[in-house]
């Protein structure tokens, strides 16, 4: 397997088409809080020695009562910072002096962990109809009592009655086509492995098992059959036959991930047919806020490999870590050293989880994940998350005191926001004076000018601390034991300790479990939460040092800002490496090396703007377990 990634080599703060104006807009929305970043040029001075100047927003990403979506309200206080013009919050915001935006977005991954994508049909080879269901056999989980398997993203099965199969062929068999029986129905797949046609589909059949689906109200499929990655015509054909009928949306398997392994290969066929369409029509609902809509200006999505891609080539597969992956661009570029190469550790704290990552100079990419019970192929950045953030509930259950996974999320928030809503980490912050109300941003009550409600907040620790205090109690007198009462400091403290274990688990198992002393990295702290808890899990880690930018809790959005526009390609390959095959390879590597210079050349870059990253997917013979290994 090759593979090839190129990016414009450019500091993405000034790249700017000639003749643009100036406001660039860079946007993280996450679960909790919208984080805007707006930069324009300004007439250089003192306080703006580089003749531009930045301006941050932080909204609620959910607040219905003012406004219908966060990032276009966050657009409009943008350009009302920048131009001095009033915009009005129910009008088409003015295009005019827009540049570019570019916006990580949590859409994709909520649909899935949620299961509300769009309604799919799953195409594949007759006999398979369950292979996602069955998946690879693997019980992570094999001692638990009751085991609920997540279920499957597509709604129908369409099996087409078609079977190739891979002629001669086991593993570790390396003869010539000269050496193999050939006759009609094999053929040679672009693999260079021969592919024998054992049974050819009726067309006609095929019309109309997709036509049934299609009257069913089923708009979106995903097509993966048998070594497509490699036969690609019957795929192909079907592609053809479906856009006929007037399907919306159609994805081959074998244009997404021409890759062998036919579950996760399906498998990312149905994310993408799942959520794909969601994101288009959120891309249309966020394009309908626009006088001129996307066509004055450039509209990037941040992706899972942390690149950015134009709104047009935007899918689902690649964007279930839209939102973190910005983050980890941004502490990336902005708290490593290249020269001392001491490897950062990125600790990403907001509203509704955290996000921990690690770089070291080169970001850190897996090309197989499993997320909300999927197995996704596709490069993504090695980011673990933990439902634990600043809206993380607080709850107190069998004697225990417990953080998150329920978050009270932007609406109704924490006890704090004046919406009536449950006691959170954020709670325990204000309470104990680690977050000041006066420094936080005064976006509260019904005209968004109120701040923190500390007393809110207190009224309904007190109420926990004696639910505490009285069944501890109760249950040490029945011991003979005594039991002095927590106060609510206490019972804040306590949260917030469970809270920082809580982070600290995924950090030693992205350091320690692979063999890095984490005690030999720095902390790059960032996220809305993330000072609260940056020095407390710096202690329990042995880390010395901690990085806070001076835009740390909007690092995300000032990510976007520093990210590169990536476009990958890839091919299947079956070869053995040796002298006698490189130069053929390389040759593969250097079509798909045109091609991608080639689509970043229609966006407007030029040669010396490009950077090609060159890789071989390779697995050593006898084994299927590959690694990507850089040319």
């Amino acid at each position: 397997m090759s593979n090839i990634e190129a990016s414009p080599r450019h500091s993405p703060l000034l790249a700017l088409r000639p003749g643009q104006p100036g406001i660039r807009v860079c946007i993280d929305r996450g679960g909790t809080f919208t984080d805007c970043v707006g930069i324009f040029p300004v007439e250089p001075s003192a306080e703006h020695p580089g003749g531009e100047r930045i301006v941050v927003v932080k909204l609620l990403s959910e607040d219905p009562s003012h406004y219908a979506d966060a990032p276009r309200e966050g657009i409009r206080r943008i350009l009302e910072a920048a131009t001095g013009k009033q915009h009005q919050r129910d009008g088409l915001l003015d295009t005019s002096s827009l540049a570019s935006v570019r916006m990580g977005t949590t859409v994709a991954t909520n649909a899935l962990l949620e299961r509300k994508g769009e309604p799919c049909a799953l195409v594949i080879t007759r006999g398979f109809r369950d292979l996602l269901r069955i998946g690879n056999q693997a019980r992570p989980r094999i001692f638990d009592l009751e085991i609920a398997k997540p279920d499957v993203l597509y709604q129908s099965v369409i099996q087409i009655n078609e079977r190739v199969t891979l002629d001669d062929y086991t593993i570790g068999s390396h003869g010539t086509p000269s050496q193999l029986h050939t006759d009609d129905s094999v053929v040679l797949g672009r693999t260079g492995e021969r592919v024998r046609v054992l049974a050819a589909p009726d067309w006609s059949a095929v019309r109309n098992q997709l036509q049934l689906t299609y009257d069913s109200g089923i708009r979106s499929i995903a097509v993966c059959l048998m070594h497509s990655y490699t036969f690609t015509a019957h795929e192909e054909e079907i592609g053809r036959i479906a856009r006929d009928i007037g399907f919306s949306h159609i994805t081959l398997s074998s244009e997404l991930v021409p890759m062998v392994k036919i579950v996760p290969r399906a498998h990312s066929a149905t994310v993408d047919a799942y959520l794909t369409p969601g994101i288009r029509r959120y891309a249309e609902g966020f394009s309908s806020g626009f006088d001129s809509g996307f066509s004055n200006m450039r509209v990037d999505f941040m992706q899972s490999d942390g690149g950015l891609a134009p709104v047009n080539k935007f899918t689902g597969l690649r964007a279930i870590l839209s939102g973190p992956a910005a983050g980890v661009v941004g502490y990336a570029v902005t708290c490593h050293d290249p020269d001392s190469k001491v490897p950062v550790i990125g600790f990403d704290m907001g509203g509704t989880s955290t996000d921990v990552s690690r770089f070291d100079g080169r970001f850190d990419h897996i090309y197989e994940a499993m997320t909300a019970g999927v197995t996704i192929q596709a490069p993504q950045l090695n980011i673990n998350t933990v439902a634990a953030g600043g809206g993380s509930c607080l709850l107190f259950r069998n004697g225990l005191m417990m953080v998150g996974p329920e978050s009270a999320g932007a609406h109704p928030g924490p006890a704090c926001y004046r919406k009536g809503g449950p006691l959170a980490v954020t709670d325990a912050n204000l309470l104990l004076g680690r977050l000041q109300a006066k420094h936080f941003p005064w976006i509260f009550g019904p005209g968004e000018d109120q701040p923190l409600d500390v007393e809110a907040a207190r009224s309904q620790f007190l109420q926990l601390a004696q639910s505490i205090n009285s069944k501890t109690s109760a249950e040490r007198s029945l011991l003979g034991q005594h039991h002095d009462d927590k106060s609510v400091e206490d019972v804040a403290l306590g949260f917030l300790e469970v809270a920082n274990e809580t982070m600290c688990r995924p950090i030693r198992a992205l350091t320690e479990a692979k063999g890095h002393d984490v005690q030999q990295h720095d902390l790059a702290c960032f996220g809305g939460a993330g000072g609260q808890h940056a020095c407390a899990v710096a202690d329990n880690l042995g880390i010395r040092r901690v990085f806070v930018h001076r835009l740390a809790s909007v690092l995300s959005a000032y990510g976007l800002a520093l990210a590169e526009v990536v476009h990958e390609e890839q091919a299947p390959a079956a070869d053995v490496w040796s002298m006698a095959t490189r130069n053929a390879l390389i040759s593969r590597l250097d079509d798909l090396t045109s091609v991608c210079r080639s689509k970043l050349y229609s966006q407007g870059f030029s040669d010396a703007q490009i950077r090609v990253d060159r890789f071989f997917n390779m697995r050593y013979d006898g084994t299927d377990t590959s690694i990507m290994v850089p040319e």
